[in-house]
């Protein structure tokens, strides 16, 4: 029983034929045999929607030839790519940094029109993950390198921290530069810089700390040599927020001024790696945060130190405590110095003829937060942070 010459070639783009009365579905795959055989071979043949690629099993003689169907799907390059037109990406900063271009949707913007916080941190995920993609040694997991998939190794993120000057509006078209470099003997560092397209103004940067975790006994791993030679190379000494002494975020405890309890994960907040996303630690983070400080405030910093992981088991507790030197009433930043007049505050300098704006907001308002896991003798931190809100600017603050 043997087989010669054995090809199948499959069409992922067949031809649409739209003469009357055809039979002829645009839909189906093309299957060609080419070659002979004492014996027909088993084909199952997947077929796809057009512009999907399909994906076969073949057996012939016992041997089994199988081309993967997600590896087929996906495409993921097996060696460096320098332009990407899909993504809209391309290969920077000497060979190894990443940008993409990307346009503000409608679904990432909130009631005023400007891109969510979450939607940020989703867009630097993104960008994270196609710099793998076009570096040539991605494997099949969650920016996992070819490296670290031998070794059952995945990315988990210790440490973020976000700046931003102003948001992205709706429709508006951004550069996403990300690069990588050392952190430490067993991290990798992650940084990035979002502008305007049109001005090149900056609207945020971010500062990320990764370390390598093994998928099975979830503990923290050392960087085997193998993974350091292929994610060194493309290490750059260069910050995007420059911190020389990382800052300190207290543990809050059940005397915290706002607390939300008996959150629940749901199946939609996984990720690739079977744990909460950390976007979703975001979102329960902010719903402490008074209406009035949202109305008024927009976030300007976040910092968040990540502790465990979170499964879709857990029951978490959100706690948020402002800080000391400043917050009256409603949750809002006053200064020390108030005249309470038919139950509002005003500062002296209204008094004096200073003006409110000029007075009210002078520094920033900020809290701290934790995440935790209510157990039934002991609570189990998921991750620290800290939240920076100052007055909020309009949504088209310079022109071009």
């Amino acid at each position: 029983m043997a087989v010669s010459a054995l090809s199948y070639i499959i069409s992922s783009n067949p031809v649409r034929c739209s003469c009357p009365g055809s039979n002829h579905d645009p839909n189906k795959q093309k299957l060609r045999y080419v070659g002979n055989s004492t014996k027909p071979a088993k084909v199952d043949l997947l077929s796809q929607t057009a512009g999907v690629a399909s994906t076969f099993v073949a057996f012939v003689d016992d041997q089994k030839l199988y081309m993967n169907k997600v590896q087929v799907r996906q495409n993921i390059p097996t060696k460096k790519q320098f332009v990407d037109p899909y993504r809209q990406g391309l290969i920077i900063e000497g060979g190894v940094g990443y940008r993409q271009t990307v346009v503000i949707r409608s679904y990432e913007v909130g009631a005023d029109k400007t891109a969510t916080l979450e939607s940020i941190l989703n867009l630097l995920q993104e960008t994270a993950l196609n710099h793998v993609w076009m570096s040539g040694l991605l494997s099949n997991g969650f920016g996992a390198t070819h490296g670290m998939m031998k070794n059952n190794l995945i990315w988990v993120v210790s440490r973020m921290q976000l700046q931003v000057d102003h948001y992205p509006i709706w429709g508006e078209v951004v550069e996403i530069d990300t690069w990588v470099g050392a952190s430490g003997k067993n991290g990798m560092r992650r940084d990035w810089l979002i502008r305007s397209q049109a001005t090149g103004h900056i609207f945020a940067r971010a500062t990320s700390t990764w370390v390598m975790m093994n998928e099975q006994t979830r503990r923290l791993s050392k960087m085997p040599e193998e993974v350091r030679a292929e994610i060194s190379p493309w290490f750059i000494e260069k910050q995007a927020i420059k911190e020389d002494v990382a800052e300190r975020i207290n543990k809050l405890d059940n005397k915290a001024k706002y607390a939300i309890s008996g959150l629940k994960p749901t199946r939609s907040d996984l990720d690739m790696n079977h744990h909460v996303n950390n976007v979703k630690y975001v979102r329960w983070m902010l719903e402490n945060i008074p209406d009035q400080v949202v109305q008024s405030h927009q976030l300007s910093g976040i910092i968040l130190e990540y502790r465990r992981e979170c499964s879709s088991s857990s029951i978490v507790q959100s706690l948020c405590e402002p800080e000391e030197d400043g917050i009256l009433k409603d949750g809002v930043k006053q200064d020390s110095s108030l005249t309470l007049l038919n139950e509002f505050s005003f500062p002296s300098e209204i008094m004096e003829g200073g003006g409110l704006i000029g007075s009210f907001e002078k520094e920033p308002v900020r809290y701290t937060h934790l995440l935790q896991i209510k157990g039934e003798s002991v609570n189990e931190e998921i991750v620290r942070g800290k939240t920076t809100w100052k007055k909020k600017l309009p949504s088209v603050p310079f022109s071009s």
